[in-house]
């Protein structure tokens, strides 16, 4: 892969030590060869990697962290789609009524927005995924959760900004969207075709940016709103809050940022998610603090920074990551699979059994592939969802023949057994 893109600018990169002084040395920085290859010994770096996470003492804080700016996305070969395209075909549900529409709304920074222009994007992705389906990318590059430092006053009427609270506001009515939106006409027209009132889902996903900036995680309980608003996780309880008060039949997926690594501009490893911080915290921090905002506001959490789904971590990082922190395409249909488990689980589409058990290995990814649980395994683990399974009431999850033969015959033999008194 062309290395067209830098995480760090090295003439601007201070590296301190922290929380007892322990840190890694210039001199035992890894080379990236060393665990981006599949000819070297990955294992090693990776339980190394393990071993250092889990400890405070390896916590490298780095000055000036800047997000990798993505040049194209050509590498990729995809044909291009304008806007309006995309726009008129997410509005095609195919002779489906209007209430059978499920609707889909998406907030979020660079690695939700990418692939909108040629329908590469995820929420476009998981459309087809998801039977009868709408997707709403408002999604933006480079924008954070958190209201900028720089702006004081929040008052709806008066924030313009593109962050998570300042779109809820735009989408809500409270905020000018036309002078929020004056740059971003693409997500201008997509916001004014879509009516709060009929929002089935709401995908969150921040953190990233965030971090790039130096927001803080929690602002104090003596904060105003205004101060709350700098803080990630005051300023996603906000934002949510603002969500609910307009769409409240709607189910709210909050997104953790996504693992990444770090090198310099040399090409030497700094570290990866869990180990470098701006100095507020590491990106991993970010994801818990994500993860709590989706325990305290009772929506739901979707990881893609502690390998709960997939095997993204050191030794795949290059085919999931173009610039080691934006998603591939490949990158994108994975994690487009593992989102829409949860809307198609909600829809009873598939068995919970899927969406608890499906983990993604990039080596093995097929994209013509469509995921199925062991029914074996479904019949035992998940006996609540196998007698609908096995009735054939999950769109998506049909059972095989055989598994059809073996039901009827048990269901013949306890009929004859009943019949004979026995």
């Amino acid at each position: 892969m062309k290395n067209k893109y830098k995480i760090l600018i090295s003439s601007v990169m201070a590296i301190s030590l922290i929380l007892g002084g322990c840190s890694l040395n210039k001199d035992e920085a890894l080379e990236p060869t060393e665990y981006l290859s599949d000819k070297q010994d990955t294992e090693t770096v990776e339980q190394a990697t393990n071993d250092a996470a889990a400890t405070d003492q390896s916590i490298v804080v780095v000055e000036n962290l800047f997000e990798p700016i993505l040049e194209a996305l050509d590498e990729e070969n995809l044909p291009d789609k304008s806007t309006e395209e995309i726009s008129e075909s997410s509005e095609n549900t195919e002779a489906v009524n209007e209430e059978d529409v499920v609707r889909m709304v998406f907030f979020g920074d660079s690695q939700i927005a990418n692939g909108r222009n040629d329908g590469s994007d995820i929420p476009t992705i998981m459309t087809t995924r998801i039977p009868n389906s709408v997707s709403y990318n408002l999604a933006i590059g480079g924008t954070t959760a958190t209201v900028e430092a720089s702006t004081t006053n929040i008052a709806p009427e008066s924030l313009n900004s593109t962050c998570f609270l300042g779109m809820t506001y735009c989408l809500s009515g409270k905020s000018d969207r036309n002078q929020v939106l004056s740059e971003q006409q693409n997500v201008l027209n997509i916001m004014n075709t879509i009516d709060p009132k009929t929002v089935d889902y709401y995908f969150i996903e921040y953190g990233a940016n965030d971090f790039f900036v130096n927001a803080p995680l929690d602002a104090s309980i003596y904060a105003s709103n205004g101060e709350k608003a700098h803080a990630i996780y005051n300023a996603m309880c906000m934002g949510i809050e603002e969500l609910k008060s307009i769409s409240p039949q709607a189910a709210i997926y909050i997104i953790t940022p996504s693992y990444g690594i770090y090198v310099s501009d040399d090409g030497t490893y700094i570290g990866d998610s869990y180990i470098v911080s701006n100095g507020v915290g590491t990106l991993a921090d970010y994801a818990r603090k994500v993860m709590n905002v989706a325990e305290d506001t009772q929506t739901t959490y979707i990881d893609t920074m502690f390998m709960e789904h997939t095997d993204l971590y050191l030794d795949t990082a290059s085919e999931y990551l173009m610039d080691n922190l934006h998603l591939t395409l490949k990158g994108r249909q994975i994690f487009s699979r593992i989102f829409a488990h949860y809307i198609n689980f909600a829809e009873h589409n598939e068995p919970y059994a899927y969406l608890e058990t499906d983990f993604i290995k990039i080596a093995e990814y097929d994209t013509e592939e469509y995921y199925r649980y062991d029914e074996g395994q479904m019949k035992e683990y998940f006996p609540e969802s196998w007698e609908k399974y096995i009735r054939g009431e999950f769109p998506l999850a049909q059972p095989s023949q055989e598994a059809l033969d073996a039901y009827n015959a048990e269901q013949q033999q306890n009929e004859n057994q009943d019949q004979n008194g026995g």
